[in-house]
Formats: C-alpha cells, structure tokens, sequence
C-alpha cells in the first residue's frame, strides 16, 4: 500500500452542499436560508454571547475585583540561579539578561534566598529578601539595592 492509494473508506464522505445552482436543484433561489429574517440576509446572524433575547450570562454574572493599573512587575531572581556566574564577578541587570535568567519588560529586579549560594558576588538589584542578602554576606559577596 503507498500514500497514493489511500482512500477514505465507501461511504464516510460526501460531497458538500452547493447553494444557489437554480430552483431545480433543490437549494436554488434562497439557497437554504428561508425567506426573509436576519440569517437570510448576508452578514446575517447573531453575535458571540446572544441568547436570543435572554439576558446573556456575561452581564448576568456580578463582576469580581480590579486590575490595579499602577502594579509594579518584578523579576525574580533565586540564590541557585546564581551558580553560573564566576567567582568574584558583578552580577547586574545586563548580566542576568546575558546568562538568560530575565526575559521580557519589568519594573525591577528582586533576589529570593531560594538555593544556597557559595561563590562570593557582588549583586547589583533594586530589591532583595533579608534572608536573601544574609546568605550572600555568608557566602562572602555583598548585595547593593539600587
């Protein structure tokens, strides 16, 4: 058996419905869609959420909360994410954006103490976690908030 010769099996498809080929056809004149009415018409039908008068559910529903315009985004940045960068070097923005730890727009970075940090760094960020800063002092480095 090749790919060309590959069928669908007798009596799985049939041919589409063509509209519109004459009143003898069957579906000439108004082609299936009755006479008159919103659907007959081209451009015809109801849109996405109409329930045929009913009130939809969207505006049944209570709506819930708010989006605070004004939230500011921050990458965060893990103690074991660190352990690429070499001992003694200066880890800022342009750095994590090199290693591919930060992808896309935000407000500023933070550092969690998610991990265990050994090599001593020196950390350049706008925020980090207490616990954070502690166990890079530990390590030997230092953390500057900008």
């Amino acid at each position: 058996m090749k790919l060309n010769e590959l069928s669908p099996s007798k009596g799985s498809t049939k041919p589409r419905k063509r509209l519109g080929r004459g009143v003898a056809s069957g579906t000439g004149k108004t082609a299936g869609r009755g006479n008159k009415g919103h659907n007959s018409r081209s451009g015809g039908g109801v849109s996405p959420g109409f329930e045929g008068g009913q009130m939809p559910i969207h505006r049944r529903l209570p709506k819930r909360g708010f989006t605070n315009v004004f939230r500011k985004e921050y990458a965060i940045v893990n103690l074991r994410d660190l352990s690429k960068f070499q001992i003694g070097s200066v880890v800022d923005e342009t750095a994590l954006v090199e290693a591919g730890l930060i992808k896309g727009k935000y407000f500023g970075i933070k550092l969690l103490a998610l991990g265990e940090i050994k090599q001593p760094l020196t950390i350049k960020i706008h925020k980090a976690s207490n616990s954070a800063i502690q166990k890079v002092e530990a390590a030997g480095g230092k953390v500057e908030v900008l």
